[in-house]
Parts: structure tokens; sequence; C-alpha cells
């Protein structure tokens, strides 16, 4: 997403009207968030408003992928739901990492940015990670926690991590993707847990022996549909290679009821893109009723206590309408600041924690809007159906390069 991308991968960054934002909020926390979140000043909401109109923003857009081939890792995809395409295939996180630190089962995969940084070597390849717990209870709670998020006790569901690459890796070619189906790896990379296909598969079936799972959960659950699924599976064409490597064959087959519905995600400049709507009246048919979405937006307003979230709100509206299926806005600039739906719950600048392994400040580099949830058939039907208003990430400014392999940024959860 950034402007040193060739234009094959600017292409990967359409599709939603926006779906219930329902707060529903558990009361355990509220007086607690009451005490903790403050109202920002009316100059710094109007900086906010400022600064975000002045900063060019990509929007992001889903659609079915066109080919098979099209969100393979070797092609540097920009992808929702399914599982990741890790950018380095051999060194993914692992241990607590991969677990929500609040019910402690294995985060879910929800999206990947391509993101290369022009000005840097290090940065010639670059994507970021976000996963989540798909619980809504854990949701709530880290909205709770996250506003203690620069000391080192707070408990996240809601995970981002920053992978990075040289032109020259032992990965990937350094000739421009074919683009054809024809482009491979390198190398191969680990092998990964057969029900979710998102996490090193280092342990084994105790049954078949032949299954991999990373971590006791997906072991238990798997176990439920009968582990042959896998033995069968493995002995498909396109299944796993000599070196252990799961394909994503596999995993869909025996995985996909666990796994959110998996888009390529497709970018498109704001202003140009608001350029071209004027004229062209091909983003009038929503996918989701007018009805229901002017029911959902009413129940949120009921919601609001105050003239600032009501004018938040507003201007969210507005600015979310001129492309009201967009699920992603991306904005790496010095001065860029996210669009928030209300004022109360937003951060201030000592709430984002500082880069945690060379100390420089977060900024602001992406959001994720609710509509992707309309995409994953998520439906909020009930208090525990999974739900927010944003999903704000903050990155190191240096994109810094700690001797990890991923480093963990920092989400901002809007409810």
């Amino acid at each position: 997403m950034d402007a040193g991308l060739n234009g094959d991968s600017m292409e990967k960054l359409k599709g939603v009207r926006i779906t219930s934002l329902d707060d529903d909020d558990d009361d355990d926390f509220e007086g607690q968030e009451n005490e903790e979140e403050q109202e920002p000043t009316l100059e710094e909401e109007e900086d906010d408003d400022d600064d975000e109109e002045e900063e060019p923003v990509t929007l992001g857009f889903v659609e079915k992928p066109k080919h098979s081939w099209s969100l393979l890792r070797q092609l540097f995809p920009s992808k929702a739901g399914g599982v990741p395409a890790w950018l380095d295939p051999v060194n993914v996180p692992s241990g607590r990492s991969c677990a929500c630190d609040i019910c402690g089962n294995p985060l879910q995969f929800l999206l990947q940015v391509y993101a290369p940084i022009s000005e840097k070597e290090s940065t010639f390849h670059r994507t970021l990670f976000l996963f989540m717990c798909p619980k809504m209870s854990c949701l709530r709670r880290y909205q709770h926690e996250q506003w203690k998020c620069r000391s080192k006790n707070s408990s996240r569901s809601v995970k981002v991590f920053r992978c990075q690459l040289p032109h020259l890796n032992p990965f990937y070619s350094s000739e421009a993707p074919r683009l054809d189906g024809t482009d491979k790896p390198s190398r191969s990379g680990v092998a990964l847990c057969n029900w979710c296909g998102t996490w090193k598969g280092d342990q084994f079936c105790s049954s078949c022996k032949k299954a991999r799972y990373c971590s006791q959960q997906h072991q238990v659950v798997h176990r439920k549909i009968n582990c042959q699924q896998l033995s069968l599976s493995s002995q498909l064409p396109n299944s796993s290679s000599s070196s252990g490597e799961t394909t994503s064959l596999e995993i869909i087959k025996a995985a996909s009821n666990a796994l959110w519905l998996e888009y390529e995600i497709i970018n498109e400049d704001e202003s140009e893109l608001h350029a071209e709507m004027s004229d062209d009246k091909a983003y009038d048919k929503p996918l989701i009723s007018k009805k229901r979405t002017d029911d959902s937006m009413m129940s949120l307003v009921d919601c609001f206590k105050g003239d600032s979230d009501r004018k938040c709100w507003a201007s969210f509206q507005e600015r979310i309408a001129k492309a009201p299926e967009q699920v992603l806005r991306y904005c790496r600039n010095a001065n860029a600041k996210p669009l928030w739906p209300t004022s109360s719950g937003r951060p201030s600048k000592d709430d984002i924690p500082n880069c945690s392994y060379c100390g420089s400040s977060s900024d602001f580099e992406f959001q994720v809007l609710p509509q992707l949830l309309y995409y994953f058939g998520v439906k909020n039907d009930d208090v525990d159906s999974l739900d927010w208003a944003t999903i704000v990430v903050y990155t190191c400014r240096a994109s810094c390069e700690a001797s990890v392999a991923y480093k963990q940024e920092f989400a901002w959860v809007q409810l």
C-alpha cells in the first residue's frame, strides 16, 4: 500500500455498506471505562479532522480472488480471512504470541496488508498481520485492558505482527512475480496446524500420528470430526510436500468451518474514487439493505451520551458514505489520523505504547471497519456476536529491524 509498490502489487489491496455497530459493552467495565477514558478537547477534535482530511488515504475493498493462486505468499497478497500467507514462512510467531491472553485459545487470522516502504532496503517486502480472538467477551475485556497497554501486565485478544524482508532474501526470487500461476517460493515453510492452518504444527495427533496441531485446543476440536479426514487429505494432489509444509488444500478441507471466508483486498485511492463516483453510479446498489442500515445507525445514535459523540459519528458517516463498501483505510503518513466513529473511547498519545523493540513512537497505519464482518457472515443477532466500531493499528515509526522475524505492534479497539 506504499507509494513504492509496483502496479501489480498495488492492485492487491472492492466491497459493503455499514453493518450494525451496536455498542454491546458489558456493564462490568462500564464504570471503569468512564473513569479512564477522557473526552478530547474541542481543539483536539478539530485538529484530528483537519489532519485526516489533508492526508491521502487508500481504501481497501474485498472481493473473491480471481485465481486459486492469487493469494499465495510468493505473490505478496493483501487478504482477509482464510489462513495467513506468512511473509517469512519459517520463523512464524509461536508460544504465547499465538494465543488470546484472556481465554488462552489460539487467535484467528483476520487480515494482512502488504505495505512495503520503498525508502529502506530492509522493508522492500513488508506485511502487517492482524489476528483476534473470535469471542466477543474477550474483545470487550480487551477494550478495557488496552487502556493500560503501556504497562507490561495488559492482556490482549487482538494482536498485530509486522514482518519485513530485504529485496535479496532466502524465501523469494529477486525477480518480479509473473502473476500467471507459475510463481514459486524459493524455500518451503514450516509445517502448520492442520486445523487452523495458521500457527506452527509442532504437536502430533496421538491417534493418527500424522495430523499436526498448534495447540491442545485444536487437537481436541479436530478429534471431534475424526482425524481420518486429515489422513485422507494428505493423499490428495497438492498435499503436504516432503518438507512438511502444509498446503491450503489440506487446511481448507479440514478446517473450512473454523475459518472466516477468504477474500482478496483490493485498494483504491480515496480521492480518485470519489471523483469517479461523482459520475459513476456503480455503487448505488449496496449489499446490505438500506432499511437494515438505517435501523442499525439509529440504534447506535440512541446510545450516544453527548453532542461530541453525535458530531463525531456524523462526520464518520459522511466520510464513509462516499465509499460505503470500504473495509479498510490505510495511510502511513506522519500526520495521519484514524477516522473515529465516536469521540469517547479514543486513545490519547500517552495510551499508545512505543515500539517495544527500539523505543520509537508508534504511529497510525491503518484501520479496519465493521463492514468486514458482513463478508465473513458474522451475524450480530445477540450480545455474544463479534462486533466492533473500528480496529486501529499503530506501528513502529522507524519500522525497526529487530532480530525477531515478527515484531508485535499495537491495535486499539473501539466498540
